[in-house]
């Protein structure tokens, strides 16, 4: 585990940006240039695979850092336009909301007693065993938006 929530999200929104990159390129060689190679398949899920990670990474250091719920939203929509992580990224920065460290234990705060709080904690306790629940869930992910193929698709005609 990082040593605090902040230099995680961070690490997340860059692996985030770069897949975006890596998307984008391997866009224009497919469209714009015709190439068929693996390039579009492989940049495609590295990209699907950190943007759910952001994603999980974002709810779980808002909880621990305490975000409100639309601080925790807006940081999982700027996963959707390409590069908005960055600034987002500043903006909590700016807002010294990435400051704080890992909620490990129950600090008699009454927010403590929230179920979601509960489990986030349980889950850092034993990272090993949340790592291991959310790549299981992100492979199901993964696998049901693979077998249902590209959105473009999914009208059903």
């Amino acid at each position: 585990m990082t040593k605090t929530p902040g230099a995680l999200y961070r690490v997340m929104a860059a692996a985030e940006m770069v897949t975006w990159t890596l998307l984008i390129v391997a866009m224009v060689a497919r469209y714009g240039f015709a190439y068929e190679g693996p390039l579009f398949f492989a940049a495609g899920l590295s990209h699907g695979i950190i943007f759910l990670a952001y994603c999980i990474t974002a709810v779980i250091v808002g909880i621990n850092l305490r975000w409100g719920l639309g601080t925790i939203t807006m940081a999982v929509l700027s996963a959707i336009p390409p590069w908005m992580t960055w600034p987002f990224d500043r903006w909590l920065e700016r807002q010294e909301k990435l400051r704080g460290q890992w909620r490990l234990e129950d600090s008699g705060d009454p927010r403590d007693q929230h179920w979601i709080d509960r489990v986030v904690r349980l889950g850092l306790r034993y990272p090993l065993w949340s790592f291991v629940l959310i790549v299981a869930g992100m492979a199901l992910a993964i696998s049901v938006l693979l077998t249902l193929g590209p959105p473009t698709e999914w009208g059903g005609s």
